[in-house]
């Protein structure tokens, strides 16, 4: 899917967004690939050995995986949720290849569901937290964080999808604010932007889904509702930056600003004693 081309506001001056950048395919392991389908290795090669998904990239003796394969394995996962059996999805597969839909449906999919975050999930060892943390990392904190899926337990490490939400938690500890104070914070928070990004969902979803009905929107639509959607996407974390940036500003003016203004103040006096 070529990337739109860059529009011009009323000043003339260009708007770029990262929707208008060449979009790069990301490259998986098979255990990477599991993992950001929700799956296990043992499913991803059985899939591959029904022909349910296209073999990996071969470079030399390692299988590399791309974001076709991960819209793929995600396509069978919801189907199979919804009680297809894999024999109903290889025919169902090679169907819309036959009518040639199969790749507009994948970019859809992809549009929708592939990560809205170039992070890369990171694993680390309880020692490692420890360490990250100044020396300072308490039980409670480990299990309100894998609660709230900030730190996943796999085996003996935990996995964290936002490794920089781990490296800002400990910054703020090393500055003597408590974790667990925080993660009360994140979990209010988390409440309040599943509100509005569900709210956000539904107007997508009535305003660009719904006059095709329940079904899938014609073969012909598909392409253009795949590129619709790649575009939304920068758009909102713009409006989701700016409103945050608006309320820290107002925030920390309410509450720091009275203490800021007394330290200032009492600078003032200070340098005018010193004069004297």
């Amino acid at each position: 899917m070529a990337a739109p081309k860059t529009r011009r506001t009323t000043d003339s001056a260009p708007l770029v967004t990262k929707a208008d950048e060449p979009r790069r395919s990301a490259e998986y392991s098979v255990e990477d690939l599991a993992r950001a389908a929700r799956t296990t290795v043992r499913n991803v090669r059985a899939y591959q050995d029904r022909g349910l998904i296209p073999p990996p990239e071969r470079r030399g003796r390692i299988g590399v995986y791309n974001e076709s394969h991960l819209s793929r394995l995600r396509i069978i996962g919801q189907m199979l949720e919804r009680g297809y059996t894999l024999s109903s999805i290889g025919e169902l597969l090679e169907a819309w290849e036959r009518g040639s839909d199969l790749a507009g449906l994948l970019g859809l999919e992809s549009a929708v569901s592939s990560p809205w975050t170039d992070e890369t999930p990171k694993l680390y060892s309880l020692t490692e937290l420890v360490k990250l943390f100044g020396g300072s990392f308490k039980l409670p904190w480990l299990v309100k964080a894998a609660e709230l899926g900030i730190l996943v337990p796999e085996g003996a490490r935990f996995r964290a999808p936002s490794p920089r939400m781990i490296q800002a938690g400990a910054e703020l500890v090393k500055a003597g604010i408590p974790l667990d104070e925080m993660l009360d914070v994140v979990a209010q928070l988390r409440g309040n932007v599943e509100l509005a990004a569900d709210r956000m969902v539904q107007l997508v979803e009535q305003h660009l889904f719904d006059r095709f009905g329940k079904g899938l929107p014609p073969a012909e639509e598909v392409p253009r509702l795949g590129e619709i959607i790649w575009r939304l996407r920068p758009l909102v974390e713009m409006a989701v930056h700016a409103e945050v940036a608006r309320a820290m500003e107002a925030a920390a003016t309410r509450h720091l600003g009275d203490r800021l203004a007394a330290i200032l103040d009492h600078m003032t006096q200070a340098k005018k004693k010193a004069k004297k």
